[in-house]
């Protein structure tokens, strides 16, 4: 036994020279991100690691991950393709069409995807963000052409609620990332704040996005605690996507509101894909999942929906094992 332990000892220099070299050769940017060597910004803030890059079609903020997207523009000023189209529902569903003008607050502005194409689309919002991490907002102004009329408050979005008296045609909460849940933004003392600051016939809409299907999964206590301060909730899945928009109103006409200002949107695009949201939403069911400041398990739950996302990833590659062996195996991956 004491030789094999001599022998690999005397294995451990040329290992560590070997890897040193490949270092040295291979890590002379100094960047993190290795694997990308088109970058337009990567740098850090007090809150996160922080990517921008783009094409010739959009520019993509990435934070804290390896290869996900949090916030992207479009450099031909369509739609996404991503969770904020599904949630420009929202100010159709308070009575844009309607209204002289439509306030609109975002908890978790980002780069400002979703002002953006609310500034771009619609010609009589008046829009305010409040996003914690400052260097994120000054990304949006540098490299994603955040309207400047976008008011935007460096703060966290529960603190910045308790401070003012405003009140919201519609509020977007926008401040999940992953399993990256603040627990002060999901409690029913939370969405009840939400609540005080919306307008009588006001809508939330809030961005899940990890749609966990099993029982207690993160989205099924944040939905059932959102159904015990507003008595409408709907949600639609988005397409090739993890991610899950809820809307939540006390407005009991909500989803006539919706359908009457859909029809009258003359936008095609928008038409399009409102139509497409309006087909697929679902009357949210409460159930006896709440969350409160004392007790809010958003990590634990998380990560739950993690697991669960794994492996439903590891039973497709053992299937394909299973079935076609090995070498199947080796060519997917």
């Amino acid at each position: 036994m004491s030789g094999c332990v001599n022998f690999f000892k005397a294995r451990k220099l040329p290992i560590s020279i070997a890897i040193f070299l490949a270092c040295v050769l291979l890590g002379h940017d100094n960047s993190f991100a290795f694997w990308q060597d088109d970058l337009t910004y990567e740098g850090e803030s007090i809150y996160n690691y922080l990517q921008v890059y783009e094409d010739e079609k959009q520019v993509v903020l990435s934070t804290n991950v390896l290869f996900g997207v949090q916030s992207v523009y479009r450099k031909e000023k369509g739609l996404t393709g991503m969770y904020y189209d599904y949630a420009m529902a929202a100010p159709l569903m308070a009575g844009i069409h309607e209204k002289d003008e439509l306030n609109i607050l975002i908890l978790g502005n980002g780069t400002g995807t979703y002002a953006t194409q609310c500034e771009r689309y619609f010609d009589n919002v008046l829009i305010s963000g409040v996003e914690i991490d400052e260097k994120i907002t000054e990304l949006a102004v540098q490299y994603f052409e955040l309207p400047s009329n976008v008011d935007v408050t460096t703060y966290d979005g529960r603190a910045y609620l308790n401070a003012i008296e405003d009140k919201y045609d519609v509020i977007m909460v926008d401040a999940y990332q992953d399993i990256t849940i603040p627990f002060q933004m999901s409690s029913v003392e939370f969405f009840e704040l939400v609540k005080e600051h919306l307008t009588d016939d006001g809508v939330m809409v809030v961005n899940m996005n990890m749609r966990g299907s099993k029982e207690g999964s993160i989205n099924q206590y944040l939905a059932d605690t959102i159904s015990n301060v507003f008595s409408q909730v709907y949600t639609v899945d988005v397409e090739r996507s993890t991610n899950r928009e809820l809307f939540a109103s006390n407005n009991e006409n909500v989803l006539s509101v919706f359908e009457t200002n859909m029809k009258a949107e003359e936008d095609a695009e928008i038409h399009t894909m409102m139509d497409r949201v309006f087909t697929n939403l679902v009357k949210y069911e409460k159930g006896g999942y709440l969350m409160t400041d004392d007790k809010a398990p958003v990590e634990l739950l998380g990560m739950k929906v993690i697991d669960e996302l794994i492996k439903d990833e590891v039973a497709y590659y053992k299937e394909i094992y299973q079935q076609e062996g090995l070498a199947a195996l080796l060519k997917m991956l």
